[in-house]
């Protein structure tokens, strides 16, 4: 770093495209509050003539690119160096050894690499050899590939099954009531599964981000979220409105509210009523500085979440609800890029073209919609009663206890707290408070239902797997005929969980 210093004015920096300043000679840029290139890793790798051209280039992507392309370049320069530290950086010898490690996954890697060295030719920086240039000229890279966890349906990093979905979205509302997830925690985790937006798009959003308008059939919401990955856009320039239910409006507006009441408690009653709506909805507050300073803080991103905020959020999330997969057994892994795959493929499962599903996941073009219109995965299979039974205790969507009969139950003293199909009797319901679900269907997925062992359980799997033929064969959508297929796989563990209990009393 010192021979550096020596080469470069100690005063030379620029800014990024998202407003951080940096030093040419800093050993790590900050270019936003998410990414920090630590560019002196270089140093011992690169002469120093190689290292001042490569740091200028570096430069010039950190100021008119994304912090994420900068970044990108970096790692990709770092993994190429490091691979051919034998042989002489950017000689047309190095780049054939470096493709050589390289297959059909990862060639890619000297596609952004390439772009790198051309541009770094481009800006008349010394350290490339005409060689070279032709060399990669020459060459056809194949890109990177896309779609891989959408096309396989993988079950660890690809789109959600709709009884995954179902299960997660009721569990984190579950835990979320029993005041096990926290709010912060829960919006994440809601606003994730509900409008598949990418991590930095929901940490940009502010409180007078969350609109509502009165409309002719009703009130309708929205989130006006900024766009990410525009090319040549800063920070919170571009915005597109996505409407939501109204409970993940709710949901949202009570964070407002508890960040609205954070700043009040810090500033006081003087708190400028005007800089409420500029707040960050997801807030560090403790990088907030003085009244003084909070005005110019909340034109920038610093006292906005992180991205790795979500992904830590999500991974607390998974651990506490643990839902379980009925493909794998095991609890569903939440990555939050799985939501946007999902909310993709299933409008490709409802016939919409590339343009609509670009402009659902809010890409500026549709290059990577194609992926899921291409072999679109069919992921609702025909639920019969045999698969119901055999995937029943797999998925493990009865979330309630079985008793032997009403006396047993929590409750059982009370004659109003029986479940009922409207001709017999099927349970028990163990919660105290006042519930507004259709009973008995809505009960079978619930952590209070109590079924007896000898209700008509069987009869009601028997009536909705009837009903979801019926309704296939009407409508020949699948994504309509499986709207109860999480409620098929409770029911028909209820009744695995009364054939074994029954076995168990004739043994005994």
């Amino acid at each position: 770093m010192n021979k550096l210093a020596m080469q470069v004015n100690a005063t030379e920096d620029f800014y990024s495209r998202d407003g951080y300043h940096v030093r040419l000679v800093d050993k790590r840029w900050r270019l936003n509050k998410d990414i920090v290139i630590p560019v002196s890793v270089l140093a011992d790798i690169l002469p120093t003539n190689l290292y001042l051209s490569f740091r200028h280039v570096l430069a010039f992507y950190a100021k008119t690119g994304s912090a994420s392309h900068a970044v990108n370049i970096y790692s990709r320069s770092k993994h190429y160096l490091e691979s051919t530290i034998a042989h002489a950086p950017f000689g047309s010898e190095s780049l054939i050894s470096y493709r050589s490690t390289l297959d059909v996954k990862t060639e890619w890697y000297l596609g952004v690499l390439r772009g790198f060295i051309k541009k770094w030719a481009d800006l008349g920086y010394s350290g490339i050899p005409n060689d070279s240039l032709v060399l990669l000229d020459n060459w056809t890279l194949k890109g990177n590939e896309k779609g891989y966890a959408v096309q396989s349906m993988c079950p660890d990093s690809g789109p959600l099954t709709d009884i995954e979905m179902e299960s997660v979205i009721a569990a984190v509302v579950a835990a979320y009531s029993e005041s096990v997830l926290s709010l912060t925690d829960t919006c994440y985790a809601m606003t994730l599964a509900m409008t598949g937006r990418r991590r930095v798009q929901i940490t940009a959003l502010k409180l007078k981000d969350l609109l509502s308008h009165s409309h002719q059939d009703g009130e309708k919401y929205y989130i006006n979220f900024p766009r990410a990955k525009q090319r040549s856009q800063s920070w919170r320039t571009e915005f597109s409105k996505f409407s939501i239910v109204e409970d993940l409006w709710l949901l949202l507006k009570q964070q407002a509210f508890v960040v609205r009441t954070a700043f009040s408690d810090r500033f006081g009653e003087g708190f400028p009523f005007e800089l409420i709506p500029e707040l960050p909805l997801f807030p560090v507050m403790k990088n907030v500085g003085t009244l003084a300073e909070l005005r110019d803080q909340l034109k920038e991103d610093r006292l906005h979440a992180p991205t790795h905020f979500v992904k830590a959020a999500m991974d607390r999330v998974e651990k506490t609800i643990a839902v379980i997969s009925e493909r794998t057994g095991f609890p569903v892994h939440l990555n939050p890029i799985r939501f946007r795959y999902t909310l993709g493929t299933n409008l490709a499962r409802e016939g919409k073209g590339e343009f609509v599903i670009a402009e659902a996941l809010d890409h500026s073009d549709i290059q990577n919609a194609g992926v899921y219109v291409k072999n679109i995965p069919e992921i609702v299979e025909r639920i019969d009663k045999a698969v119901a039974l055999q995937l029943a205790p797999i998925a493990q969507a009865f979330q309630g206890v079985l008793v032997a009969s009403e006396r047993h139950a929590k409750r059982g003293n009370n004659p109003s707290s029986r479940i009922s199909n409207g001709v017999v009797n099927l349970g028990t319901c163990g919660s105290f408070g006042f519930c507004g679900a259709l009973a008995p269907i809505a009960c079978y997925t619930c952590n209070h239902f109590q079924p007896w062992l000898n209700g008509p359980h069987e009869a009601v799997l028997d009536g909705l797997i009837n009903e979801r033929d019926r309704v296939l064969e009407q409508t020949e959508d699948r994504k309509i005929a499986s709207v109860n297929d999480r409620l098929i796989l409770a029911v028909s563990d209820v009744v695995s969980r009364c054939n074994a209990m029954r076995g168990e009393v004739a043994r005994g």
